[in-house]
């Protein structure tokens, strides 16, 4: 169980580690009356962003529009490791691998249609696009501060650092390629600036633009759950399930740069101790509570201080 969970949690961080920036869609998740609301063979004659949002937008709709290979390394408490990283769009529909170059060989794939980060409401008339609403979402809560002079894997890039707004979530800072938009660095602190994670990449190979529209809105229900979070931190919004996934025990929470899930599953015994486990630069916060003859155990999971995802998890009530 715990093994699982973990899993699914590490699935969520695949699509930031790729540089990718989106949550999968399935296909019966866009809007077939709405046109494709990304042309990326416009994308090319864009002139550079002039604004930290321009550049988050930018950012997204390259992550949809490229094709690439990359090396790249991620260092966080558990050590060093080397991947190879490979991203293709063939008719709308994006190829992700991920190979762990180091220790036992591990390979993970993901297929899916576009969409954005995260499910964050556009304009109902249009005037805004998903790629806006989440920047704008975004920008609600992190202070975000633009520096035009940087480097990255031999690539001139724009780093963008964004400072929260609150004491409820870490510091984020991003190098993006000035040349396409993709991410090719991400540090994430705590707030006394001591770095939890570095992801970056080390060789960009050959970077092609994918000619051709994908469908940007989504329509993807949530899925009724026996239980709620009663308390999440400010912009913390709830999650489609992936394609194929069946969210029966777990909610995904996302404020547009750090993701929370929730898990709360009837046991008759619990499988882990209650408290605060370190999983990396990620914590799991668990707790154990009755309803009635019941008894569930509650687990949290994400990229925020332990003692929010413990506030997270403890504020959970079981419905009726």
């Amino acid at each position: 169980m715990v093994t699982a969970k973990y899993a699914a949690f590490w699935g969520g961080r695949l699509a930031l580690i790729c540089g990718l920036l989106s949550a999968s869609l399935s296909p019966n998740a866009v809007n077939a009356d709405t046109p494709p609301a990304i042309s990326c063979s416009e994308v090319a004659g864009q002139q550079a962003p002039s604004s930290t949002q321009a550049w988050l937008e930018r950012s997204l709709v390259a992550s949809h529009c490229y094709n690439f290979q990359a090396r790249a390394v991620t260092i966080d408490a558990l050590g060093v490791r080397t991947l190879a990283l490979s991203h293709r769009i063939r008719n709308g529909v994006r190829q992700q691998v991920v190979q762990h170059l180091d220790g036992p060989s591990v390979s993970v794939e993901r297929r899916s249609l576009a969409g954005n980060l995260a499910h964050f409401t556009p304009g109902n008339d249009g005037s805004v696009s998903a790629s806006e609403a989440w920047a704008s979402h975004v920008a609600k809560h992190y202070d975000i501060s633009l520096q035009e002079e940087a480097r990255v894997a031999g690539r001139d890039a724009v780093e963008l650092r964004f400072s929260p707004l609150d004491q409820q979530r870490y510091q984020h800072t991003w190098w993006v390629d000035k040349e396409t938009g993709l991410l090719l660095k991400h540090v994430m602190s705590d707030a006394e600036e001591r770095v939890l994670e570095t992801f970056q990449i080390t060789q960009l190979h050959s970077p092609a633009l994918y000619h051709g529209a994908i469908a940007e809105r989504v329509t993807a229900a949530l899925e009724p759950q026996p239980w709620r979070a009663d308390w999440l931190p400010d912009g913390f919004v709830a999650q489609p399930p992936e394609p194929g996934q069946s969210l029966n025990d777990q909610q995904i929470y996302s404020d547009g740069l750090a993701t929370v899930s929730v898990f709360a599953a009837p046991v008759e015994q619990p499988l882990l101790n209650e408290g605060v486990h370190q999983l990396g630069v990620s914590a799991a916060a668990v707790a154990l509570m009755s309803e009635g003859d019941q008894r569930w155990q509650l687990i949290g999971i994400g990229e925020l201080p332990p003692d929010i995802l413990q506030r997270i998890v403890q504020s959970v009530t079981i419905e009726r």
